[in-house]
């Protein structure tokens, strides 16, 4: 550049010394209308060359100055959002550090001015979620209400935990909206199908989320132990509605027309066991349990039995007694006997089993049969047996 301006002054001062030493200082004459302007060359140049140099000065001025004052102006507009951004970035970390009261604070703090309120109003009601304040949470949640529509600006995965807050706060309402708003999503993403199938448990849409659980069974996401908790509830709304809202014809003819497959699912027979034992319809009950014991195979099943509310089982008794007559030390079928005779009110017999279960050695008893010797105790007015099983619960449990 100072090379540029070099060349620039030499030229026009040989411009001005020409003349000079050609003895002719040389004239320009300009006029304009009535007016005459006379100058000799080299006045000319000197004053295009100082006019120049003060527009190239006063140029330079202005430019410096107006970068002067942007600069200024950009550093104090945008302190603010500087400063949220911080407080952002902090607040994720005390959330990552599982400190949620500071979390919360310095991520409320951040929401506007950092223009990042989706985000920090999530972690904030999460934060808030984790110290159980409820009602910050339903208010972060109400600010997040407004953002998410456009499900390309928020993405999925801010729906899917706004969700899970609402349905933990029980603002039903709000994720039952939600998810309709996202239903077309529900086909191809297995987390908001488990959200859809919760929250219409929950909603007792019992008939639904047994179709639901079709294409829960196909996720690769979903694990068993989940799917035969949702087939549990659901299964046992279903059964319950049918004699509830109809009778027991309408619940043995929806048994009758389920799969072979669904009908051989440990969770769907204890579901279906249980609704009959509830409203005394032995019948059934008997012809889908007394092959279980007969058989002696299914383990899990047996184990269930136990909390069956029972009252007519003499049939089932028979079965069990048949099974210690060949092995009079089985703790399965001691278990079994003890607990099908407590709850047909048979006292007596079901001491006497549970006595000699909780002798076998090796302790092959758990805490439901204590709780229910010490239940069988009571009634015989033998409280200080009760008491002695109660204390071993507690010693041995804790």
């Amino acid at each position: 550049m100072k090379r540029i301006i070099l060349l620039i002054i030499l030229f026009f001062a040989a411009i001005a010394i020409s003349p000079m030493l050609i003895g002719e200082k040389g004239y320009i004459l300009i006029a304009l209308g009535n007016l005459t302007i006379e100058s000799t060359v080299v006045t000319a140049t000197l004053m295009l060359v100082t006019l120049f140099i003060i527009l190239l000065i006063i140029i330079r001025v202005i430019r410096g100055g107006f970068n002067l004052s942007l600069g200024a102006w950009n550093k104090f507009a945008f302190a603010s959002q500087r400063r949220a951004l911080r407080n952002l970035k902090k607040g994720i970390a005390a959330y990552i550090l599982g400190d949620h009261q500071q979390a919360e604070h310095l991520l409320v703090k951040s929401a506007e001015p950092s223009h990042f309120e989706q985000i920090a109003y999530l972690l904030a009601a999460s934060a808030a979620n984790k110290q159980g304040l409820t009602t910050n949470t339903k208010h972060y949640l109400a600010q997040l209400a407004h953002n998410q529509e456009n499900l390309k600006d928020v993405g999925l995965e801010s729906v899917l935990v706004t969700i899970q807050l609402l349905i933990d706060n029980e603002e039903y309402g709000q994720a039952r909206q939600l998810i309709d708003n996202h239903h077309k999503h529900i086909g191809h993403d297995d987390r908001l199908l488990a959200q859809e199938i919760t929250l219409s448990l929950i909603e007792n849409r019992f008939s639904y989320v047994v179709e639901q659980l079709i294409a829960a069974r196909k996720s690769k996401t979903i694990t068993n132990d989940t799917i035969e908790q949702w087939e549990a509830t659901a299964f046992f709304g279903v059964f319950n509605e049918q004699i509830q809202q109809q009778n027991s014809e309408a619940l043995n003819t929806y048994w009758n027309n389920l799969g072979r497959k669904i009908k051989q699912r440990e969770q769907v027979v204890f579901a279906y066991c249980r609704v009959l034992a509830e409203n005394q319809i032995t019948q059934p009950l008997s012809k889908i349990l007394l092959p279980v014991i007969k058989k002696g195979a299914n383990e899990k099943l047996l184990k269930q039995m136990r909390r069956l509310p029972l009252t007519s089982s003499d049939e089932l008794i028979q079965a069990v007694q048949k099974h210690l007559h060949h092995d009079k030390h089985n703790a399965q079928w001691l278990s079994c006997l003890a607990h099908l005779a407590a709850n047909s009110q048979q006292w007596s017999m079901a001491e006497k089993a549970f006595n000699s279960l909780v002798h076998l050695a090796g302790e092959q008893y758990d805490r439901v049969d204590l709780i229910t010797f010490a239940h069988v105790l009571e009634k015989q007015n033998e409280l200080t047996k009760a008491i002695e099983v109660l204390n071993k619960l507690v010693v041995e449990h804790h």
